[in-house]
């Protein structure tokens, strides 16, 4: 296996060659020992890929990079092990292989994908938390970037559904992006969900790796939904690959002077599904709606034991988290006081964080 992590960290050669070589020649380490002559045997690498192959055989570090991987609990999965997703297998381009902490998605689970603008507005956060936690409530996967904005509201929404949701990253396995992610990237794994990349590990979020994630986002999904757009996100990258890959594609409708809902639209506008409300979105999808539990609000537990300025902090809060910065900008209290509040709800169990420094009623 130590060669085949050594074929997959090959940069500058498309994934689908890789995939042809080694087919060709039935092991990476074959590919390893391979000499330049036989290299011209195979009309469909050009020079620079032979180069490439030429240089990346002078590398004797990967059996230690390989060793640390391991000791980072990354787990590495070429494109024909057992573990590799078949829905991706099925895409053009697909990985030569796939890092992967936590866990996959499982194969007999519905997937969709929660994607859309870093810079979202409170509009497109709140229904990507009550799109992502409905549907993770009735058993659905939730596939998203981890991006700022969308992306993150996505997998919390599915943290707070109970659900599995994995994030695709830009970067390697093990390096979080954005720094600020890392509770939400614990909590992805430690609800049984996974962090998946196809960088090596330790590779750092390059601009260029973003588009090329895009389609392993949708490629893992059956249906996209995207929450907020402009007209140059890139998002609608992720619906054009989606559409290529014969996913269905869904859109949050916005108001006509917000600029962040211009992309979804025109996607409407375009043939896009409307993303009316979750239930009526899951009842589409052949996903039967479970009956309300308790029949109405959910209510304060025990409201009489908090203090005066606690439950004006906790009546701040809902299923859409919120930072200290917002609750102090709600309730004027002082951020100190604010932060003691929270302090003090969560020890009683009323709220907790679901990220760094984001807090939601506790359930």
């Amino acid at each position: 296996m130590k060669y085949e992590f050594w074929m997959a960290g090959i940069n500058g050669i498309r994934p689908e060659k890789k995939v042809m070589l080694r087919e060709r020649m039935k092991t990476a380490e074959a590919i390893y020992y391979i000499e330049e002559t036989q290299l011209q045997k195979y009309e469909f690498l050009n020079d620079n890929d032979r180069n490439k192959i030429m240089q990346a055989q002078k590398n004797t570090s990967f059996h230690e990079e390989y060793r640390k991987m391991l000791e980072k609990g990354i787990r590495f999965l070429p494109y024909y092990d057992a573990e590799y997703p078949k829905r991706l297998r099925e895409i053009e381009d697909y990985p030569y292989a796939l890092y992967v902490k936590g866990s996959i998605p499982r194969k007999d689970t519905k997937k969709a994908a929660v994607i859309g603008a870093r810079r979202c507005t409170p509009y497109g956060e709140k229904y990507a938390i009550d799109f992502a936690k409905a549907l993770a409530e009735r058993g659905v996967e939730i596939i998203s970037g981890m991006a700022r904005g969308i992306d993150g509201m996505g997998h919390r929404g599915a943290l707070l559904g109970g659900g599995r949701t994995y994030a695709v990253l830009g970067s390697g396995a093990d390096v979080c992006y954005p720094r600020e992610h890392i509770g939400l990237y614990v909590d992805i794994m430690e609800q049984g969900g996974g962090i998946i990349s196809e960088q090596p590990p330790g590779t750092a979020p390059l601009a260029m790796n973003f588009p090329a994630r895009n389609r392993i986002i949708s490629g893992l999904s059956d249906v996209i939904l995207v929450m907020e757009a402009g007209q140059k996100s890139g998002s609608l990258i992720t619906v054009d690959l989606a559409l290529e890959q014969g996913r269905d594609v869904y859109a949050l409708p916005g108001p006509v002077n917000s600029i962040l809902s211009d992309g979804c639209n025109r996607l409407i506008r375009q043939g896009a599904g409307v993303l009316l409300s979750p239930e009526t979105f899951l009842e589409e999808w052949g996903i039967e709606k479970e009956a309300e539990e308790g029949g109405g609000k959910k209510k304060v537990k025990n409201e009489k034991k908090l203090e005066s300025a606690e439950k004006l902090v906790y009546s701040c809060l809902g299923l859409y988290p919120k930072n200290p910065d917002q609750i102090v900008s709600e309730t004027k209290l002082e951020i100190n006081e604010v932060l003691a509040m929270l302090v003090s709800l969560e020890l009683k169990g009323y709220v907790r964080e679901i990220s760094k420094n984001y807090y939601v009623i506790s359930e």
